[in-house]
C-alpha cells in the first residue's frame, strides 16, 4: 500500500512539472512571436516612412521650383536634399534586408546575453558635471544642453554670440545644417511661391520644429506626502511641552525619527527650491522645510489657529519686528487714526526696527460715511500716498516704514470701524514678532482668528478710548457697560501680554499700567515757539478770546460745555465762544444752543494747526469722556490757556502751569475769567520735550517692556545669545495664569464664530470674514480658500 501511495504520488509530481514545463514552453514561444510581430511591424512602419521619404522629396523637388525671371536656370531640386539621398538610400537597403527580423529576434533572444560597455558615458558625464562632494546633478546635464541648443537657435535668428565665436562652438553636423538653412532662406527670400508667400514654408516649419524642440520641458512639482516617522516627529516637537518632555529629549528623537530621510529631505527642498538651509546639521529646520513644502503643493496656506505655535519668529539681522495695528486711518481725523501714524514715524526714526502700520480698509459705500470733504480713494496704494504726503508735511522727515491695510467694516451704531475676518493674518509670520494694539478691546470684541500672543512674541495693547463713558449715555447704558467691562476684561487678558492706559479715566484692565504714550505734532510745537519769540519782542501774540474744538458729537464734551453756559448764563455775561467741529450731532447740538439763547459761534471743523486758530488765547474743554485729549496737548504746545476738568484724563496735563481745571460751575467761571485776564506763561524746553513724540515713545519703550525686544537682550529674545546667535530656552509648562488666558481665548474663538451670537451682541452682519469687495479691493483669495473649514 505504502508502494502504491509512493508510486501516486511520484507520478502527480511529475505531471505537475511536465504541465509546468509545457506552460513554459507555451509562454516562451508567444513571446517569441510577439517579438516577431513587433518586428514586423517596425518593418512595414520603416518601409511606410521611406515611401513618404520619396514622396516628401519629390514634392520638394517640383515644389520648390522657381518660375523663370532671370536668364539662370533656377535650382530644381534643393542642394542639402541631394546631398542626404545617398546616407537614406544606404539605411533603407539596411532595414529592409530579409535578414533584418533575424538579426533582431537574435539580438531579443532569451539566450543572448546584452553587454554595452557604459564606462565611457558614465566618465564624459561625471567628468563634466561632477560636483565637490561626488553628487551628479542631472539637472546642469539637461540645462546645459538644452542652453547650447538655444544657443545655436538664437544665432541663427540673429539673437546670440557673433557668428565666428558660435560657430567655433558648434558641432560639424550642426553647423552644415545652419549653412544649408541660411543658404537656401537667402535664395527663396526674394521669390513669389504660390502666388504671395515671400517665404519657403518649408523654412518655417523647420523654424517652427526646432522651437517646439527648444522648450525646456516642465519638471514636475509634485512633492511626497509626509511617511510616518515624519508625522511622528511632528507630533514630538509639537506635544512634548504640553506633556512636559524636555526640549533636548524631544530634538533627540526628533532627530532619530528624521535621520534616516535627511538626504531625502534634503534632496526635496533642493527641488522644490527653497531658499534656505540644505547645509545646516539642525534637524527641525529641515523637518519645518519638509513640512512647509508639502503645504505649499497642497495649495494650504492658512496661519490661523487657537493652538500655540512655540516655533516663533527669531530676527536674523539683529533688528526686530514692529506691527501697529489700528482701528482707524487717515483722512478721519480721530485719535485712533493720527497717534498710531506717528508712533509707527517715531519708533522707525530711530532704524533699530522694522515697523509695519496696519490700518483699515473701507469699500466705497463706508468712505463716503467717514471721510470728510468727499474723499474717496479707488484703492490702498492711492490712500497711501495720502497718508505719507499727510505726515511727512508734518513732521518734516520722511518715515521709513511699510503701510499695510486691512477689511474693515464702518458701523453706524457704533460709529466707529469694526475689523472684518482675521486681522492678524495680514502680518506676514515672517514679521510676527511685536504687536501693538491700539484699541485692543475694539481690535478683538469680534476677533476669530488666530490668538495675538500666540503669533507674535510680545503684544502691547494701548487704551485710547473710555468705552464704557460712552456707552452709559446710550439706552440701557448701565447695563451694557456691565457686559462690555467684563468683555474688555476678557479679551485684552486673552491677547495681551501689556496693556497702556493713556490715562486713568480708562477701567481698570489686567496686565495693565496707566502712562501717557502720546506726543504732540512737531508743528504745533513750532508755533508755540514762535508766539514765545513773538512776546519777547513785545508783540501781541493772541487777538481772540476763547474756542472749543472737537468732533460734534455729545460725547465729546458738548453735554457738558451747554451745561455750564447755562447754568453760569448770568456770571459769563458778554462771554463768547467759538466752536470748531463737524459730526452726526451737529445739527442737534446746534438746536439746543440757539433755543438756550447760548453766545456760541458755530464754525466748520478745521486742522488744529490752522492759522485761523493761531489768535486764540483760551481752550476750554469740559469734556469727561475722553481718555487723554489730543486737542487739549496741541493747545498747551501752541502756548495757549487750557481750561479743563479735574478729571482722571487730565492728569497728565496738571503740571503745566497754563492748565487750569476746575471741579464745579462755580470754579469754571473763576477760571475761564483768570485766563481771559492774564497772560500764558512761556513753555520751558523740559515741558516742550515732555509733550514731544520723542519723549511719548521714549516711554512707550520702556512702560511696555519692549525696550528688552528691541535690544535684543535675553529676557526679551526668549533666549541667550552667542556670538550673535540666539539659543532658544527649552518651553517649559505653561503656568496656571497661561491656562486660564488660554481657556479665554478659545472661548471667545468659539463663540465668535457663531454667527448667532455675534449678531445678539451687536456686530455687523457677515462680518466674521471679509466680503467680495475686499477681496476686489485688496486682491485677497475668497476667504473659503484663506481660511479652509478643516483648520483652526
Amino acid at each position: 500500500m505504502v508502494n502504491e501511495n509512493q508510486a501516486s504520488s511520484s507520478s502527480s509530481a511529475f505531471s505537475f512539472i511536465s504541465k509546468g514545463l509545457q506552460g513554459v514552453r507555451d509562454s516562451a514561444d508567444a513571446d517569441l512571436q510577439l517579438m516577431r510581430d513587433r518586428a514586423n511591424s517596425f518593418k512595414n512602419l520603416a518601409t511606410s516612412f521611406d515611401r513618404e521619404l520619396e514622396n516628401f522629396f519629390n514634392s520638394a523637388s517640383t515644389s520648390f521650383s522657381v518660375p523663370a525671371i532671370r536668364s539662370t536656370p533656377p535650382p530644381t531640386e534643393i542642394e542639402f536634399v541631394k546631398r542626404l539621398q545617398p546616407k537614406l538610400s544606404e539605411f533603407r537597403r539596411a532595414y529592409s534586408s530579409p535578414n533584418f527580423s533575424k538579426k533582431v529576434l537574435e539580438k531579443w533572444s532569451p539566450r543572448t546575453s546584452i553587454r554595452i560597455d557604459l564606462s565611457a558615458i558614465r566618465n564624459a558625464i561625471v567628468s563634466e558635471v561632477e560636483d565637490g562632494d561626488g553628487t551628479i546633478n542631472f539637472d546642469r546635464v539637461r540645462r546645459r544642453n538644452m542652453v547650447k541648443f538655444r544657443d545655436f537657435w538664437g544665432e541663427w535668428k540673429g539673437e546670440g554670440e557673433g557668428e565666428e565665436a558660435q560657430s567655433a562652438r558648434d558641432w560639424e553636423p550642426v553647423r552644415a545644417l545652419k549653412t544649408r538653412l541660411k543658404e537656401f532662406e537667402r535664395r527663396s527670400s526674394s521669390a513669389e511661391i504660390f502666388g504671395g508667400f515671400k517665404k519657403s514654408e518649408f523654412v518655417e516649419k523647420v523654424k517652427s520644429s526646432l522651437k517646439a524642440m527648444c522648450k525646456e520641458p516642465e519638471e514636475s512639482k509634485e512633492v511626497p506626502p509626509l511617511d510616518v516617522p515624519e508625522l511622528l516627529a511632528s507630533l514630538v516637537r509639537q506635544s512634548g511641552p504640553f506633556l512636559g518632555v524636555r526640549r533636548d529629549i524631544c530634538d533627540k528623537i526628533v532627530e532619530s525619527l528624521c535621520s534616516k530621510r535627511k538626504s531625502q529631505l534634503l534632496l526635496h527642498s533642493a527641488s522644490a527650491g527653497e531658499s534656505s538651509v540644505l547645509g545646516n546639521d539642525n534637524i527641525n529646520d529641515e523637518l519645518d522645510l519638509r513640512i512647509a513644502s508639502v503645504l505649499q503643493s497642497t495649495g494650504h496656506c492658512y496661519e490661523g489657529g487657537f493652538w500655540k505655535d512655540h516655533t516663533k519668529h527669531e530676527p536674523s539681522d539683529g533688528k526686530r519686528h514692529v506691527a501697529i495695528v489700528t482701528t482707524a486711518s487717515l483722512p478721519w481725523m480721530t485719535g485712533t487714526a493720527v497717534n498710531p501714524l506717528f508712533r509707527a514715524a517715531y519708533l522707525a526714526q530711530s532704524a533699530k526696527q522694522y515697523v509695519t502700520l496696519v490700518v483699515p480698509w473701507l469699500c466705497k459705500s463706508d468712505q463716503e460715511l467717514v471721510y470728510p470733504d468727499n474723499l474717496i480713494f479707488s484703492s490702498p496704494e492711492e490712500q497711501e500716498i495720502y497718508i505719507r504726503s499727510w505726515l511727512e508735511e508734518r513732521i518734516g522727515f520722511k518715515a521709513d516704514f511699510k503701510i499695510s491695510f486691512y477689511p474693515g467694516k464702518f458701523s453706524k451704531a457704533r460709529r466707529s470701524i469694526i475689523p472684518t475676518g482675521d486681522t492678524s493674518q495680514f502680518i506676514s509670520s515672517k514679521e510676527a514678532d511685536i504687536a501693538i494694539l491700539e484699541e485692543p478691546e475694539h481690535l478683538n470684541w469680534y476677533h476669530h482668528g488666530r490668538r495675538w500672543t500666540d503669533k507674535f512674541n510680545h503684544v502691547v495693547g494701548i487704551v485710547h478710548t473710555n468705552y464704557l463713558e460712552y456707552i452709559k449715555r446710550e439706552k440701557n447704558g448701565a447695563l451694557q457697560a456691565f457686559f462690555v467691562k467684563h468683555i474688555n476684561n476678557w479679551v485684552t487678558r486673552a491677547y495681551c501680554h501689556k496693556v497702556l492706559r493713556l490715562s486713568a479715566a480708562t477701567q481698570d484692565l489686567p496686565k495693565s499700567v496707566v502712562c501717557n504714550v502720546h506726543g504732540v505734532n512737531p508743528k504745533f510745537l513750532k508755533i508755540g515757539e514762535r508766539v514765545a519769540a513773538e512776546r519777547e519782542l513785545g508783540q501781541q501774540a493772541f487777538s481772540k478770546g476763547a474756542y472749543f474744538l472737537g468732533k460734534m458729537v455729545w460725547a465729546k464734551g458738548y453735554r457738558e460745555l451747554i451745561d455750564l453756559l447755562t447754568k453760569n448764563k448770568s456770571d459769563l455775561y458778554g462771554f463768547n465762544l467759538d466752536v470748531f467741529g463737524n459730526g452726526e450731532d451737529a445739527h442737534e447740538v446746534q438746536s439746543t444752543a440757539k433755543r438756550l439763547d447760548l453766545n456760541l459761534s458755530f464754525q466748520k471743523g478745521r486742522d488744529h494747526a490752522d492759522d485761523s486758530l493761531h489768535g486764540y488765547k483760551v481752550f476750554i474743554n469740559p469734556s469727561v469722556s475722553d481718555v487723554l485729549c489730543t486737542a487739549t496737548a496741541e493747545a498747551l504746545a501752541m502756548g495757549k490757556f487750557v481750561v479743563c476738568a479735574d478729571h482722571p484724563s487730565n492728569e497728565f496735563f496738571r503740571s503745566f502751569p497754563n492748565c487750569l481745571t476746575y471741579k464745579t460751575s462755580e470754579d469754571f467761571v473763576a477760571k475761564v475769567r483768570e485766563a481771559l485776564a492774564t497772560d500764558p506763561q512761556p513753555l520751558t524746553p523740559e515741558e516742550r520735550y515732555n509733550l514731544s513724540w520723542e519723549a511719548a515713545t521714549q516711554r512707550f519703550i520702556e512702560y511696555s517692556e519692549i525696550d528688552r525686544f528691541l535690544n535684543n537682550n535675553e529676557d526679551g529674545a526668549k533666549g541667550s545669545r552667542n556670538d550673535g546667535k540666539i539659543i532658544k530656552k527649552s518651553a517649559s509648562l505653561p503656568s496656571l495664569t497661561e491656562m486660564v488666558d488660554g481657556g479665554l481665548a478659545f472661548g471667545h474663538y468659539c463663540l465668535t464664530g457663531n454667527e448667532f451670537l455675534r449678531l445678539c451682541t451687536g456686530a455687523i452682519p457677515r462680518t466674521r470674514d471679509y466680503d467680495k469687495q475686499h477681496c476686489k479691493d485688496l486682491n485677497l483669495l475668497p476667504p473659503q480658500v484663506e481660511n479652509p473649514i478643516y483648520g483652526w
